[in-house]
């Protein structure tokens, strides 16, 4: 067995947690909304019909805010359809998911939503068949108190008090050419620059988000970052940034290793953003939203949309079950996030609920945890403070996409108010449990408070409606703290938290 030497040290702050790192994404796509988070004639459903399963499980998530409506959906939504009577509302083709969109969950809904589920909207609006006054419209209706032609529509609907948004996407994708209004960087980059500034007038104290690449394989992407943001810089606080991994051809290995993609896309954007930022003789940085990663197996069968004359309303589209193998490398995807906490100031893990989510439910049924829910609960309840850059020393093993890969990772969190730390770390090996030494001097004697792992012999096991309890994150055995040093034992494929009182 080998050993990992990891180094912890109050005095390399990177930044403070941020809660808007766990935030998550709602979109009209598939079952997400319809028979998700929403299904009037479900036994938990609520007045409003929301299912209180569903938001139970989103509370103990730890959710923070959450993106809606879209995703590819916004860019030809109407967000007016969405609101008013529901008799009144107009069905609708969805272009992005060859579906029909009813309606009968808008913009009010998921603002009561919000409130009863505890997390802070982040909207989207179409940037891709429409512009200003659209959304000036919205913005309008969502934060202008009274008085106006939109805000008073706002409060015939229900709605008294503004919702009062503060972040805002402006637009999905626009790079992709899947995406409706498709646009070159430099038309995208005029249109955002000029939306954002008319918002502005409304509320200059707004938090905007451009739109980044959509993946880093776009032949356009790191160009695309630096006209975008040459037009926009003054305006926008963020750039988005998306990302999703999954296993090709059964190359664990590099599977395993896909946090080393997530820290090279945020280092390739920042970069861009400050050279961006240097020629524009500006002090101002421009952070990243990373409002879109996750585990996707995009080849699958329910990842295929509806063709032809088949406009399905909420059919199954993106129902990934995830298994452990999986949950490992959702943790350590959230490792990655904290560690770039300096430059990372949001990110949404899409999506929510059955489009490839931690939540999963059954019409008229169940709800059940997936097991990518348990790492990302786990690190949103307990990190906590500041993170802490820590020094990792690993033996490494060699993978077909990244090269040589350090077996362990890790990050650290501190919480100078109850003088916890908190390690979070993985063991990406295949075949072997990894020793790791933890070496804590610099905070005095310790003792653990919790240590927990998550993994399993079997890493395809996926949990279902009938057994959601079989594979749960465990103690962590043979955990000890002599004289400022901490060792472990982490078991190959495998993620763990460890929480240690230095009071």
């Amino acid at each position: 067995m080998t050993t990992a030497r990891i180094t912890v040290d109050p005095g390399f702050v990177v930044g403070p947690v941020r809660r808007r790192t766990f935030g998550s994404f709602v979109e009209h796509l598939g079952r997400s909304v319809y028979t998700g988070i929403h299904e009037p004639a479900h036994p938990s459903a609520d007045d409003g019909g929301s299912r209180t399963d569903v938001l139970e499980l989103v509370r103990e998530l730890g959710v923070s805010t959450v993106r809606y409506p879209g995703g590819n959906f916004v860019s030809s939504y109407r967000w007016e359809d969405g609101v008013g009577p529901r008799e009144q509302r107009p069905v609708r083709l969805d272009l992005a998911w060859h579906s029909a969109e009813p309606n009968t969950f808008g913009l009010d809904e998921f603002m009561r939503w919000c409130v009863k589920a505890g997390v802070e909207p982040m909207m989207a609006i179409n940037l891709g068949t429409r512009g200003i006054t659209e959304a000036l419209d919205i913005l309008e209706y969502c934060n202008v108190a009274g008085g106006t032609a939109v805000s008073e529509q706002r409060r015939r609907n229900g709605a008294e008090r503004p919702y009062g948004v503060k972040m805002w996407c402006l637009g999905n994708e626009l790079d992709g050419p899947w995406q409706v209004g498709h646009k070159t960087a430099h038309e995208y980059g005029r249109l955002a620059a000029e939306v954002g500034r008319a918002m502005r007038m409304v509320d200059p104290d707004l938090e905007l988000v451009a739109c980044g690449s959509s993946n880093t394989g776009m032949p356009t992407f790191g160009e695309w970052e630096r006209v975008v943001l040459t037009e926009t810089y003054d305006v926008v606080d963020l750039i988005s940034a998306h990302a999703y991994y999954w296993e090709e051809d059964g190359d664990l290995g590099s599977f395993l290793a896909s946090a080393v993609d997530m820290d090279e896309f945020i280092a390739g954007v920042t970069a861009t953003a400050d050279a961006v930022g240097a020629a524009k003789k500006t002090d101002k940085k421009i952070h990243v939203s990373f409002d879109e990663w996750n585990v996707w197996y995009q080849t699958r069968a329910e990842s295929k949309v509806p063709e032809g004359a088949d406009w399905p309303v909420a059919p199954v589209l993106l129902e990934d079950r995830y298994n452990v193998a999986d949950a490992v490398v959702v943790g350590n995807l959230l490792i990655s996030l904290l560690r770039h906490t300096d430059r990372v100031h949001s990110a949404s893990l899409a999506q929510l609920v059955n489009v490839i989510a931690p939540i999963m439910t059954e019409p008229g049924g169940p709800s059940w945890r997936q097991t990518t829910f348990h790492p990302f609960a786990l690190t949103a309840r307990h990190a906590k403070g500041d993170v802490l850059r820590v020094s990792v020393s690993s033996e490494t093993y060699d993978t077909a996409r990244f090269g040589a890969v350090p077996v362990i990772d890790a990050v650290a969190t501190h919480d100078e108010e109850t003088s916890e730390i908190t390690v979070f770390a993985v063991n990406r090996s295949v075949g072997d449990a990894t020793r790791v030494a933890v070496d804590l001097r610099a905070f005095g004697d310790g003792s653990v408070i919790e240590a927990l792992e998550l993994s399993n012999p079997d890493l395809t096991w996926h949990a279902t409606a009938e057994d959601s309890t079989s594979v749960l994150p465990k103690p962590l055995a043979d955990v000890k703290v002599e004289s400022g040093r901490l060792t472990a034992v982490l078991p190959p494929v495998s993620w763990a938290m460890i929480r240690i009182s230095t009071a």
